[in-house]
């Protein structure tokens, strides 16, 4: 790396949630504006165009954030100042893992009450229902063209279903207890699924045979994910580790025991070269990759970090915790400029750490392993950081809107990011080519003029007015409505007592 690294900054607190947050997940990127807008077309007839344009544009501008809880919700957020939140109802009991289309059009959810629902994130909270598993559905992931879904249940089995029409297509079975997580590689040909079993399985999808099982010796995986290039996967296990194996050859690159509890999810970022994980003890760590270090260790969850995810830019990354918070933080750490590509560190690990194998990459490599000795980190800077609330809570139908506003009060105590080093004495890296480039993360990457920009701007604050007119008359119609009908009630009674009257 060439430049000093920015520390990251807590942006956004979102409240909202009633219970534990068990997943959290960004729509599309500002690229992917004119999939969002073909989106309107996929509609039904009877949908109110403009509402969906208005999500929509605002999503191009301003990511959205979706995220589950425990409460049984799904709730949509806005990155956007004084956007309100859209809860979505409908799942009867906790729901566990959530993920956005490709294109940001559709919202899937997966519940423990066996049940997947896709949403489309307007204002009705459209759903539907795939009667999935015989249990709990703890995972579920689109495939990168939005064509598939996969999903993971306690039922022990991995189910593939095709998203617009809506049918399933086939089982994955060899899985021998609850199945924790699932997803599709990069370029969809593989699924990867974690289960307390003890395994981490590689899926041929076409085939739909195993082609290898990883194992995990002290724990289990509680999350597993696919490194952006295709050639490697993450696991985040209940032994508190964190792990990479080559998944050619099968070999481990890299062990990280940089948490004190439980590993619950990981994510990394678009382009490879970080790893971010959150933990039951209530940290979340931004692991290096390319150097094979611990870089930051964030607190600011008052308890157990049950999940996190990076945007599709990498620009932000998302928390959520046991303390029933959303926390949306700005990476920073991606600003400074690398080198062409993404390289993974062989580590052997010191006497503390189990050995870990030598392993290729996907392009060229070095054969011989590299030599890592354990970390010694030492805080570099602490720092505290002021958190944003969110208040003013408006109940609309089937929605509550909750409008966020930046305030200057921690509701959290303080919130202190610490900064590792790591020392390491003899290293080799393996050059490897990042799929998607160099993802440096700016707010013009997506190309749109700023007179477009300031435009779409206008349209959606005069879109949310409209929103909000709309809402005020709906209420005055339903006032206007109880009155009527209390009006004939009385005129009934009276018609009724009058009757009586006559025939006394």
């Amino acid at each position: 790396m060439t430049s000093a690294l920015s520390d990251p900054t807590l942006e956004r607190h979102f409240k909202g949630h009633r219970d534990t947050v068990t997943s959290v997940d960004f729509s599309c990127n500002m690229k992917q504006i004119g999939n969002n807008l073909f989106a309107c077309l996929l509609l039904p007839l009877s949908f109110p165009f403009w509402k969906y344009m208005m999500f929509s544009l605002t999503s191009v501008l301003h990511p959205l954030l979706a995220t589950g809880s425990v409460d049984s919700r799904v709730m949509i957020w806005n990155m956007k100042p004084q956007m309100r939140a859209y809860r979505f109802d409908g799942h009867k009991d906790a729901v566990i893992s959530v993920h956005f289309s490709p294109s940001g059009h559709l919202v899937a959810s997966a519940s423990r009450d066996k049940t997947v629902r896709l949403w489309v994130p307007s204002m009705k909270a459209e759903s539907t229902v795939f009667r999935a598993h015989t249990a709990t559905v703890r995972s579920v992931n689109f495939s990168g063209d939005g064509q598939t879904l996969v999903t993971a249940s306690d039922d022990k089995t991995i189910k593939v279903w095709t998203t617009h029409r809506q049918k399933f297509l086939f089982s994955l079975n060899q899985h021998i207890n609850w199945v924790r997580c699932a997803k599709f590689s990069p370029d969809d040909r593989l699924i990867v699924s974690s289960s307390d079993d003890k395994t981490i399985k590689l899926w041929d999808k076409n085939s739909r045979e195993c082609i290898h099982s990883f194992y995990e010796h002290a724990g289990y995986a509680n999350y597993v994910d696919f490194h952006p290039s295709g050639t490697c996967i993450a696991a985040a296990s209940t032994d508190n580790s964190v792990k990479v194996w080559d998944i050619r050859s099968h070999k481990m690159l890299q062990h990280y025991k940089v948490h004190s509890g439980v590993v619950n999810s990981l994510s990394f970022h678009p382009a490879g070269n970080f790893l971010i994980t959150a933990s039951s003890d209530s940290t979340m760590k931004v692991l290096d990759l390319v150097e094979g270090k611990l870089l930051y260790t964030l607190h600011g969850h008052q308890g157990p970090v049950t999940c996190v995810a990076f945007s599709r830019t990498g620009e932000y990354f998302s928390s959520g915790g046991s303390d029933e918070q959303v926390m949306v933080w700005k990476s920073n750490f991606d600003c400074a400029e690398f080198s062409d590509g993404v390289r993974l560190q062989h580590k052997t690990a010191s006497s503390s750490q189990t050995p870990t194998a030598t392993s290729t990459t996907h392009f060229p490599l070095n054969s011989h392993a590299s030599v890592l000795r354990s970390k010694t980190s030492d805080p570099a800077q602490q720092f505290k950081r002021q958190d944003s609330q969110t208040a003013a809570h408006t109940q609309s139908y089937r929605q509550i809107g909750i409008q966020s506003r930046a305030s200057h009060s921690n509701a959290n105590g303080s919130l202190s990011i610490s900064s590792s080093t790591a020392h390491q004495t003899q290293t080799q890296s393996l050059p490897q080519h990042s799929p998607q480039g160099q993802a440096q993360s700016q707010a013009s990457d997506g190309g749109v003029p700023p007179g477009l920009a300031n435009t779409l701007e206008h349209i959606i604050g005069q879109l949310d007015i409209l929103t909000q007119t709309v809402s005020i008359l709906e209420q005055r119609l339903t006032l206007t409505e109880d009155k009527l009908k209390e009006c004939l009630e009385n005129q009934m009674e009276i018609g009724l007592h009058l009757q009586r009257s006559e025939e006394a």
